[in-house]
C-alpha cells in the first residue's frame, strides 16, 4: 500500500529516509549483530548512539555550554510538575494560558505553590495570542510559563513575552526544530517529541545549569529531580533508547537539509499555500487570528459539524489521513511538520477545492 499524507497532530510524520534507515538496521545496528531494540543502555555502542544525538541538537540550535541537554520519559505531562518541583523555589510562578496544555501545566503547578495565571486567551477560544508586553510580574516570581505554539488551537507566541527579567520557562513541544531560536532567551525549553523530531516516549529538556541543584521542593522523588538526570548523562535509568536512536536520525536528517533556517522557510512556505487558501475559501475558514497563526498546526472549520465530518471522510478517501480536529475543539487540523512534504499541502488544498465545489450552497 501507498503512504498516505498523514497530518496527524502526534505521534506524527517522520521523515521517509530515516524510516527506511531504521528499517535497514532493524536486525543489524552498525555491525553489533543486534538491534538498538536489544542493546545495553550501558553498551558502548549506545553511549555512541545517545552523544552523538546531543552533539546533533547542540549544533542544530546552537546550544550555549552552560545549558544541559537531558533525553528523559514521561512527555510534556510530567514536565508540568517537575518545573515546579525543581525551579518553584518562592512557591510562586507566573503562567500565561494560551491552550489546553498550557492550562494543565498551570492547574499541576497549584499543586506546589501559588500559580498565578498572568494572561489567559479563554475568552475567545484560545484563538489568539495575548498582549504579554506588560504583565504584572511581581519580584518573588521563580519564572514565568508559555506553551510557546498550541497545538490544538493552532497559535503561537511570534514574539516572546516581557518577563521582567525573570526565567522563562517554554514548552515547545509541537514546534520544536522548526526555526532557529535563541535558546539563551529561555531558563528551560523543553518538548515531548512525539510532534515533530521522533516517535513517541521521549521528552527532550533543555535547561540552564545554574537551575539544576539539590534544592527541590521538599519530598521530590529521585527521579524527579533535574540533577539526578545532568549528573548521570540522561542515563540513571534505562533510557527511551530506541525513541532516542531515532530522534538522532532525525537531527542528522535536518542537518542534511540545510538545518533549522531552511526548515523555517520550507515550513513558512507550506502554512502560506494553505492560509492563502483559506483565506480565499468561501467554504472554510481558518480559526486563529492571522498575526498569531501557528505554521505547524492549522486549525480550520466550515461551520457545520456534519459537513466537516464529511470532509475529514472525502479527505480519507482522498489518501489524507488525521485531519479531524481535537476531540475539545471539532473542525479539522492539518498539522504541518517539518517532515511534511509540501506536495501534501498542495493535494490537502487541491482536496479542499474539490470539496468546496461539490458542497458550497
Amino acid at each position: 500500500m501507498a503512504r498516505v499524507f498523514n497530518f496527524s497532530a502526534g505521534p506524527a510524520v517522520l521523515p521517509e529516509e530515516v524510516l527506511k534507515e531504521a528499517a535497514d538496521e532493524m536486525l543489524d545496528y552498525n555491525g553489533t549483530g543486534m538491534s538498538v531494540m536489544e542493546m545495553s543502555h550501558r553498551s558502548k555502542a549506545y553511549q555512541e548512539i545517545i552523544d552523538t544525538a546531543e552533539k546533533d541538537l547542540r549544533e542544530l540550535m546552537n546550544i550555549p555550554d552552560n545549558y544541559k541537554v537531558l533525553f528523559l520519559q514521561g512527555g510534556a505531562h510530567l514536565q508540568f510538575a517537575m518545573i515546579p518541583m525543581n525551579l518553584m523555589k518562592n512557591r510562586k510562578a507566573g503562567y500565561i494560558v494560551t491552550g489546553q496544555w498550557a492550562k494543565k501545566a498551570f492547574q499541576e503547578a497549584k499543586l506546589f505553590g501559588n500559580a498565578v495565571e498572568l494572561a489567559s486567551s479563554a475568552d475567545k477560544t484560545f484563538s489568539y495570542i495575548p498582549d504579554c508586553s506588560n504583565l504584572d510580574i511581581t519580584d518573588d516570581m521563580d519564572y514565568v510559563y508559555i506553551c510557546e505554539n498550541n497545538t490544538i488551537y493552532g497559535t503561537k507566541f511570534w514574539e516572546l513575552p516581557n518577563t521582567k527579567g525573570k526565567d522563562l520557562v517554554a514548552d515547545v513541544s509541537s514546534c520544536f526544530l522548526s526555526e532557529p531560536v535563541d535558546v539563551s532567551k529561555y531558563a528551560v525549553i523543553y518538548g515531548g517529541v512525539q510532534k515533530n523530531i521522533g516517535p513517541a516516549g521521549v521528552v527532550i529538556v533543555i535547561i540552564r545549569e545554574d537551575l539544576i541543584t539539590e534544592d527541590t521542593l521538599p519530598g521530590t522523588p529521585t527521579m524527579l529531580k533535574y540533577k539526578t538526570h545532568a549528573d548521570n548523562g540522561s542515563m540513571y535509568n534505562t533510557p527511551p533508547a530506541y525513541g532516542i536512536y531515532i530522534c538522532g536520525k532525525v537531527f542528522k536528517w535536518l542537518k542534511k537539509q540545510g538545518g533549522l533556517a531552511e526548515m523555517k522557510k520550507r515550513n513558512e512556505e507550506k502554512a502560506k499555500i494553505l492560509y492563502d487558501f483559506l483565506d480565499r475559501s468561501k467554504l472554510f475558514k481558518g480559526t486563529v487570528r492571522k498575526e498569531d497563526r501557528s505554521i505547524m498546526n492549522v486549525p480550520f472549520v466550515t461551520g457545520d459539524e456534519e459537513l466537516d465530518a464529511k470532509f475529514v471522510k472525502f479527505a480519507k478517501e482522498n489518501g489524507l489521513e488525521n485531519l479531524k480536529g481535537h476531540r475539545s475543539v471539532g473542525g479539522m487540523r492539518a498539522s504541518i511538520y517539518n517532515a511534511m512534504p509540501k506536495a501534501g499541502v498542495e493535494k490537502l488544498v487541491k482536496v479542499m477545492e474539490q470539496f468546496e465545489a461539490e458542497n458550497l450552497k
